[in-house]
């Protein structure tokens, strides 16, 4: 009940088409109990007998029943009608904010997640809601009103029968009960299975690539061929409970039928029941006992529909740890000052990768950071850029709390070009827009030109209005990341992350690139993470990570001299530029 009632608090925004709806199966409803009441008025008037002649009764109930079914195929219409587009607002709503909310939500949030389940939730489990709200909802209505309004007229025709006719439902609304608690646990684990051959279709299509190369398309075929039967056999647990519980629900509406007859057999035997009172209970029974069974079908699909909301309203109850502050700070005329005091973080409960760290880069400073894989390097500039907050201590920009600058600045502040940018399915040029959006055409050429961009995208006959395939697909890996860097360009943010933004570059493009770069960087705070060590030497402090910590910090000149784990990592470079086989190591 908890549930419905947060989902129906979502459905109120469309309460005018509900209501109208309400109201359309209401009519429907009184319709379909007034035509055999007209029935069975007409075997009355034929038992017993007109004037020779007089058909006029009869003409007029004919007409009454004509006009009855011709509103019933209106009032029918605007029922479902009404209801599908009320819900399937509502599912269109809830996709949105689903989505809207994951993208704010903290990194950390997504380190357990696949993609395939996460848009299994957006897509799958949310099209329930429409079962739920166009389907089952109004269904229930439909048979709850239809269910007392046949009751109501069998007790005023003849109560005897009518006690006889109820005898099944309390049997019937247990078992109903005991079925909805059975079945909705394996319902729920369908649409878990389902969430998860999702994923491994999206891994598997994304890495494609990677399984062709490597030979394990018969491997993964038999990976994706057990998840697949794993939602089956979770869907067909549920489907066996629902096979028994049905025939068992028609089995005691039979019953019910069985006494009815028999028992108005002998009333019409005994006390000389008459055949328009025996026509009007046949003629209502099914209608009786349509809702009842019916409720078979409607608790199987609520369960279903129950099962993907609960998966769905997860995403939607899931707290964001990264929030504006409610004494958010407006930062102007930022001048990129960056600051951490005594800062250390841990991805949940496991070891602190930053541990106390320290530090304070000045406004226009270029700060490179090095050391092996998994010395905190990239987290350091995560904390910048707030992707996470520290668990102690605190990040600083222009000696403000990283945590009372609202979003929207902190986004403005911050230009990142990371080693693996996600491009999209449009042309590049929007793309490269994507750094600010609303900048006209000459600034995202500009931006484009100075990144090197031009000199691809001139041989093309689209030019700069190509379109880009999914992820990228159609250019280079490093055309892809100048594309990426022209975004940073564009965006002119006075604080400047370099994540490995030259890694997939030639030595060329990088020289040319650099340039550019050192253009872009000037006047701006820039963090350089960076493989290669002609990069890494232009900076004016170097940071040297090693398990979490700053073990060093200078120049490279003073730290080749002073720091035996700088002086390694460069010499090995070194070697391998020699011998033909550069390779990241920093």
């Amino acid at each position: 009940m908890k549930l419905l009632w947060k989902l129906s608090r979502e459905a109120v925004r469309y309460k005018k088409l509900y209501i109208a709806a309400i109201l359309s199966t209401l009519t429907l409803t009184l319709i379909n109990l007034a035509a055999p009441r007209v029935l069975s008025s007409m075997t009355g008037v034929v038992e017993k007998g007109m004037p020779e002649g007089s058909l006029k009764p009869i003409l007029i109930l004919t007409l009454i029943l004509i006009a009855l079914y011709l509103l019933r195929i209106v009032f029918r219409f605007l029922s479902n009608y009404l209801a599908h587009k009320a819900a399937w607002y509502l599912v269109g709503d809830l996709r949105t904010r689903m989505y809207d909310k994951m993208q704010r939500l903290h990194l950390g949030f997504f380190h357990d997640k696949q993609t395939g389940d996460l848009m299994s939730r957006v897509v799958n489990d949310t099209r329930d809601f429409e079962l739920l709200y166009a389907h089952i909802i109004p269904e229930m209505f439909t048979n709850i009103i239809t269910f007392a309004g046949v009751l109501v007229i069998l007790i005023t025709v003849k109560w005897e029968l009518a006690l006889i006719t109820c005898f099944p439902i309390p049997l019937i609304l247990v078992s109903g009960i005991i079925f909805s608690k059975k079945v909705r646990p394996f319902f729920r684990v369908s649409q878990k299975k389902m969430g998860e051959l999702n994923a491994k279709l999206q891994d598997n299509l994304s890495g494609i690539h990677e399984i062709q190369s490597f030979g394990q398309e018969s491997y993964e075929a038999e990976q994706v061929n057990e998840k697949n039967f794993d939602h089956i056999k979770a869907m067909l647990h549920a489907l066996k409970i629902s096979a028994i519980f049905h025939p068992s629900v028609e089995f005691l509406s039979s019953i019910g039928t069985i006494l009815v007859v028999g028992f108005g057999g002998l009333l019409a035997y005994y006390h000389g029941l008459s055949v328009e009172i025996i026509v009007t209970f046949v003629l209502y029974l099914s209608l009786f006992y349509a809702p009842v069974t019916g409720l078979a079908n409607l608790l199987e699909s609520m369960q279903q529909s129950m099962a993907g909301a609960e998966r769905a309203m997860l995403i939607l109850d899931t707290p964001s740890d990264i929030q504006d502050s409610e004494n958010a700070v407006a930062l102007k005329n930022v001048q990129g000052e960056v600051t951490f005091d005594h800062v250390t973080f841990a991805y949940g409960e496991n070891e602190p990768v930053l541990k106390d760290i320290s530090f304070t880069c000045k406004p226009g400073m270029m700060v490179a950071l090095v050391g092996p894989s998994g010395s905190g390097k990239t987290t350091f500039i995560n904390l910048i850029c707030r992707f996470y907050d520290a668990n102690s201590g605190a990040v600083k920009i222009d000696d403000v709390d990283v945590r009372c600058i609202s979003r929207a600045d902190r986004t403005r502040m911050i230009g990142l070009v990371s080693q693996f940018s996600a491009l999209f399915r449009d042309t590049i040029r929007e793309n490269i827009r994507v750094g600010r959006k609303g900048a006209d055409d000459a600034a995202v050429e500009a931006a484009g030109k100075l990144a090197c961009v031009d000199e691809f995208v001139q041989s093309h006959p689209a030019g700069y209005d190509r379109v880009l395939a999914e992820g990228g697909g159609g250019i280079s890996g490093g055309q892809k990341q100048r594309v990426s860097i022209a975004r940073a360009f564009l965006k002119n943010a006075p604080i400047l992350i370099l994540d490995e933004a030259t890694s997939a570059l030639d030595m060329k493009s990088e020289a040319t690139i650099q340039e550019a770069l050192d253009k872009l960087a000037e006047g701006h705070t820039t963090f350089v993470i960076a493989h290669r060590f002609s990069t890494i030497r232009m900076a004016q402090r170097i940071l040297v990570f090693e398990e979490g910590r700053i073990v060093a910090d200078g120049t490279h000149e003073e730290l080749y001299a002073s720091c035996m784990l700088y002086k390694s990592l460069y010499d090995e470079q070194v070697n391998q530029v020699q011998e033909g086989k550069e390779t990241p190591t920093c």
